[in-house]
């Protein structure tokens, strides 16, 4: 293994443990993936962040630990966040449904995203604020995912209230790795990943295809191409890398469908209504990150340039709209999106503690064309709107962190943000140019007295941009009717209350209470399939998470959550909100002692929820349950099996509650549309590695 060659600004005589050495390295950076780090955290799974975190629901998830779970889609990666629920109303091309803290985050609003430091979610997209689109992961490259939940960090911006997944690639590999899958309903995989190493760095690279039909009768036909080359230099806190990125994808769709039409067996629950639904996307990045670090100060500055383009088809109403042609709509999104980040921390040392005090800059510009038009069977019929909008933001924070004795330590920040809008429409009464502005403080407070035990409080605000053309319209383009203007920024407000402790060996444990009100909430309109902006929100929750392993050989995870969300004012329809989560729950057991066999079972409870104001609607609650086996045939040859839905339950993976109209149906019917879970299924996977 090689030796570090560049200082860095801790001090290794002080750790008592290569974990802790290898943890706070890796908080303090934005690639962890040296070799060293990696040799020393493949022994550990969730970490413990006893003296590192500022709050009870923040964490960090290890390689080993991403490593091990079962997984349907990329996306369900971020499921290792505790609470968080990840699922999919349509085909599997599209952006994932993300449910946590009470809320139905649609397509990602209010989860903030990011891979090795690119923004995932899409502003001002044409199907749904805050897109994040997934599918372009690659999880044999994650080293980490780091969390946090709650407007508490200066750092984080917009969409990150409910919370913020960081995912952060490697920059070189351990060893090569080739696999390829093949599975029920038509899955197959193939991947190839490695590192070669040049006379001053590393070049790494991944190619992936995949395909997958699902378990539908119009078969999803998913089908993409994925690719990763990184070059890197130095170390995790003393380097750089750039990296390019590919991705391209096209798909069908059996979006969700109506409760009735099941029941009187029109269709089955694998049927579509529209079997012309479905997308294409693409994703292609250049970014660069680089990092040095002293004993007493630290740079980090990275940048990008993502080129994004969606074709979406979508029919949610059928026939309510247009007897003849149907109401099929298209949602054409063609962005670039180029940003910096760059932030500068001084530390300071005292014989009671020390302080590090950071500044940093986030500037984002995102040049959009979008638009709604009227299709049938992909086919345009007419163009209700079409939008250029230049959204543009910069961001300036500061953040202190000081340790004013063995005990107590505070963080306290502040956060400013600038928003431009600028929508040029078909439509001249809509087009405009809007301005707005936040400035968002926080402190955490965390007292530790206690060798194995912390408490903390976090008090915080931030907020949420809405879509660009909701500032500048007029006039509504589909009905003509007048339209009211909706404020770009919405401001967060949250309190948090924690603890944290590890006093019983190999146990790891947390418990958040937590306050989280917004001045608008973003709701989902079933009959455009679009977001809109609706009245302030509270939402009061309570998480309980845990990490034990009792044995070298086993480890189990625990998490429970549940909240309560309501609107706030006096609202006639009433004040619950529709798809709010309540109550989550996830227990998964691991068993490898080291040698030629694994396994692994996880059971995922994701419980009832309202589907209208007046709560006179529920939704049902889902289970699924996951496994997988591992059969090492030699060191560098390993087999696994996966299953899905071993109980093969008949449960909803989303539940809808709107109005909707059959072929044959005189009037619109008001019913529960959903979209059922995938049926038990199976994967096998051959894994080489060189």
């Amino acid at each position: 293994m090689a030796p570090l060659k560049r200082s860095s600004s801790i001090k290794t005589a002080s750790i008592k443990s290569p974990l802790k050495y290898a943890l706070l390295l890796a908080l303090g950076s934005a690639h962890a993936d040296d070799q060293i780090l990696q040799r020393v955290l493949v022994d550990g799974s969730r970490t413990n962040q006893l003296g590192v975190a500022d709050a009870a629901s923040a964490g960090s998830v290890t390689q080993e630990e991403l490593a091990a779970r079962t997984v349907y889609r990329p996306g369900e990666m971020l499921e290792a966040v505790p609470g968080l629920v990840v699922s999919q109303h349509s085909g599997e091309g599209k952006a994932n449904q993300f449910y946590l803290r009470g809320f139905n985050l649609d397509h990602g609003t209010d989860l903030r995203t990011t891979v090795d430091g690119m923004p995932v979610n899409q502003r001002s997209h044409a199907h749904g604020q805050g897109w994040t689109d997934l599918n372009f992961l690659i999880p044999e490259l994650a080293v980490r995912l780091d969390y946090k939940k709650g407007p508490y960090s200066a750092e984080e911006g917009d969409f990150a209230s409910a919370g913020t997944a960081s995912v952060v690639y490697a920059n070189r590999l351990l060893q090569g790795v080739a696999s390829v899958s093949a599975g029920q309903n038509g899955y197959g995989r193939a991947l190839v990943a490695d590192s070669l190493e040049t006379q001053r760095g590393s070049l790494l690279y991944a190619i992936e295809a995949l395909h997958n039909d699902g378990p539908f009768t119009n078969p999803d036909e998913y089908r993409k191409l994925n690719a990763v080359l990184r070059y890197s230099e130095g170390y995790a806190n003393n380097g750089f890398n750039v990296s390019l990125m590919a991705y391209k994808a096209d798909w069908n769709s059996t979006d969700q469908i109506p409760l009735r039409a099941v029941q009187d067996g029109q269709i089955g629950r694998n049927d579509a209504i529209d079997n012309t639904d479905g997308g294409k996307s693409h994703r292609y990045s250049l970014s660069g990150a680089w990092r040095r670090t002293n004993d007493d100060s630290a740079s980090k500055v990275n940048a990008y340039i993502i080129a994004n383009q969606l074709d979406l088809w979508s029919n949610f109403t059928y026939f309510m709209d247009d007897p003849v042609h149907g109401d099929q709509f298209a949602q054409p999104d063609k962005r670039v999106t180029s940003g910096v980040n760059a932030s500068h921390s001084w530390h300071q040392h005292t014989d009671t503690g020390n302080t590090e005090t950071t500044i940093g800059v986030q500037l984002q510009n995102d040049n959009i064309f979008n638009g709604l038009y009227s299709t049938q069977a992909r086919r345009t019929l007419s163009v209700t709107r079409q939008d250029h909008i230049v959204e543009s933001s910069a961001g300036l924070y500061v953040e202190n962190n000081t340790r004013w004795s063995e005990a107590l330590r505070t963080v306290a920040g502040a956060r400013l943000d600038s928003y431009r809008f600028d929508v040029r429409s078909d439509l001249a009464a809509n087009s405009g140019k809007a301005n707005d502005h936040l400035v968002s403080p926080s402190v955490s407070v965390i007292y530790g007295p206690w060798q194995s035990a912390e408490v903390y409080a976090n008090f915080g605000s931030g907020f949420h941009s809405n879509d660009a053309r909701g500032s500048t319209i007029t006039i509504d383009p589909k009905t003509g009717l007048a339209a009211d203007k909706v404020q770009p920024l919405v401001r967060s407000r949250g309190i948090e209350f924690g603890a944290r402790t590890a006093w019983l060996p190999g146990l790891q444990t947390s418990l958040s209470v937590y306050r989280l009100d917004f001045d608008s909430e973003l709701t989902y309109a079933g009959d455009a399939g679009t977001t809109e902006a609706g009245p302030p929100s509270r939402r009061y929750g309570v998480e309980f998470s845990n990490y034990y392993k009792p044995l070298k050989w086993l480890s189990v995870d625990l998490d429970l959550a549940y909240a309560r969300a309501r609107s706030r004012g006096d609202l006639e329809e009433g004040s619950y909100i529709p798809g709010a989560i309540e109550g989550t729950g996830q227990l998964a057991v691991t068993v490898d002692d080291g040698g030629p066999y694994s396994g692994s079972l996880k059971l995922r409870y994701f419980g009832p929820r309202p589907l209208i104001e007046d709560n006179s609607v529920r939704s049902s609650s889902s289970m699924t349950l996951n496994g997988r086996l591992g059969w090492k045939i030699r060191k560098d040859l390993r087999l696994e099996l996966e299953a899905f839905n071993i109980t093969n339950r008949r449960d909803s993976a989303i539940d809808y509650y709107y109005a909707s109209q059959l072929k044959g149906e005189a009037e619109p019917v008001s019913d529960i549309h959903f979209h059922p879970i995938e049926s038990r299924s199976l994967r096998a996977t051959l894994i080489k590695n060189f």
